[in-house]
């Protein structure tokens, strides 16, 4: 087998849950053709490492991939903008500042935005068009600058706060929302091992 095949795993899994015949199918389709129980049994070898989720859906079995307690470099910054992919283009800015300054509760700097992944010109491009949600925030607390000791804040720096809260940014947040709190605690055991899903779902 080759020896790549965990991180092939990892990315076919990303985001979802697969059946064994759905990730033996996209590995197929990726050039690695292995015998279903084979799949199965190193599936089922990473399920006993930690490394997949095994919920049982008769008749079969589905696999996701274990979400660490903390995403790689630990900060809530690379957090969201992990995450933040996974939202409408049009949404991406005003989700991730409504996210972190939910999270945070003040308003969101320049400086993070940019570092949530979004370029300067991104942010003022996104600031000048018609839909945008995203104001300047009134006036800034001096100690809201002192106390940020992660990152530079330039000192007369612009911040941002949401304007427009709708249905959509509100939709797209929670989802982040809800990663987040599951990332910060442990929920082992209380997650039930069947679900109301269809082994369709997932092939």
């Amino acid at each position: 087998m080759s020896a790549n095949i965990y991180l092939l795993i990892k990315e076919i899994l990303k985001g979802r849950q697969l059946s064994i015949s759905g990730v033996t199918r996209e590995l197929k389709d990726k050039g690695i053709d292995e015998h279903r129980l084979v799949m199965t049994g190193y599936l089922r070898a990473l399920k006993d490492l930690k490394k997949l989720n095994e919920v049982e859906i008769p008749p079969s079995k589905v696999y996701s991939i274990v979400e660490t307690g903390q995403n790689e470099s630990g900060d809530i910054y690379s957090f969201i903008s992990e995450h933040i992919k996974s939202v409408e283009p049009s949404f991406m800015i005003p989700v991730a500042v409504y996210v972190l300054s939910r999270t945070l509760d003040r308003p969101v700097f320049k400086e993070e935005v940019i570092k949530m992944g979004f370029s300067a010109k991104s942010l003022t491009d996104y600031l000048a068009s018609a839909n945008c949600a995203v104001t300047l925030a009134d006036k800034i607390p001096k100690e809201y600058v002192t106390s940020i000791t992660k990152i530079k804040i330039a000192p007369e720096g612009p911040a941002y706060e949401l304007k427009n809260v709708n249905g959509n940014i509100i939709k797209h947040s929670n989802c982040i929302l809800i990663k987040i709190v599951r990332s910060s605690v442990d929920i082992s055991g209380l997650i039930p091992k069947t679900k109301s899903t269809t082994i369709t779902d997932f092939e």
